[in-house]
């Protein structure tokens, strides 16, 4: 059965391949129209083209159906605050404008020594992972108060769940923040008998660009964007606040939570060291 959307946007970060591209196909599916933020606007162009059909039916399709893009680059403050103004804007001009699901799914990691990362590159994961997704999750929780429901979904990382991340220390200290975070806006939200979803996706390896961008050398076979996606939105739809991919996921997860910390570290750091050695 089509599950029936819930709202008339969706806003997707992220969105120019990868798990974003792949929430805009099966969103659009749903009958939601688009907002695709992405530094990529080429890319994003290309899966409009995709949703449309072709660019033929693209303005046909474009009178009863909706995609927009916005190019930014959301480890710059000013990205950050262009998107919220589009929502703004997009709020303002067109009827009916509510925004149904916003997905923070931009971020990056970087795999290597701490030490021999640049400095540069780590502070731009933590301006996307972290500082541009709270604002943007706040930011999200604003709108959807008004409309008195929505959905929100962080696009986080089973990095988040485990005590630290040897060889990938930034991009695990980033995730288990996003994780924290979602899950107590959860609990406020639970408290305050609120009709607004929020929760955090927290894949193991999916087959998306993600590694060529941490400059992985050697990756775990990962699950695929659309079956990582089709499991979120079961997720998000039976309102779970922590989505976690896989039974052996789940059961790696589960158990990281009652060893002793001491014992996980060099278990993860192994594991992570491979992604880095030929």
């Amino acid at each position: 059965m089509k599950k029936e959307r819930i709202g008339r946007w969706v806003v997707i970060t992220g969105a120019s391949s990868g798990i974003g591209a792949e929430f805009a196909r099966q969103l659009w599916a749903r009958g939601y129209d688009l907002l695709l933020v992405a530094r990529r606007m080429e890319r994003m162009e290309t899966l409009k083209k995709e949703l449309f059909g072709s660019e033929k039916d693209s303005t046909n399709h474009s009178k009863e159906r909706n995609i927009l893009t916005l190019s930014a680059d959301l480890s710059d403050i000013h990205g950050v605050d262009a998107l919220i103004r589009k929502v703004e804007e997009l709020q303002e001009e067109e009827k009916p404008s509510d925004v149904g699901v916003w997905i923070n799914c931009a971020g990056f990691g970087a795999a290597g020594p701490f030490s021999e990362i640049e400095t540069e590159r780590e502070v731009d994961m933590i301006r996307v992972n972290v500082t541009g997704l709270h604002i943007l999750t706040k930011a999200a929780l604003h709108i959807m108060e008004r409309q008195n429901y929505g959905q929100i979904l962080n696009v986080a990382s089973s990095a988040g769940l485990f005590p630290g991340g040897p060889y990938m220390a930034t991009y695990y200290a980033t995730k288990a923040y996003v994780v924290s975070l979602t899950r107590a806006i959860a609990q406020e939200l639970k408290e305050g008998t609120s009709n607004i979803y929020i929760g955090a996706l927290c894949p193991g390896p999916v087959n998306t660009e993600f590694n060529d961008v941490a400059n992985v050398k050697f990756a775990l076979t990962g699950i695929t964007p659309q079956n990582c996606v089709q499991y979120a939105l079961k997720g998000m739809d039976r309102r779970k606040t922590i989505l976690v991919p896989t039974i052996t996921l789940k059961a790696a997860t589960f158990f990281s939570k009652l060893l002793p910390a001491g014992f996980i570290l060099p278990l993860v750091g192994h594991q992570q060291k491979k992604k880095i050695t030929e």
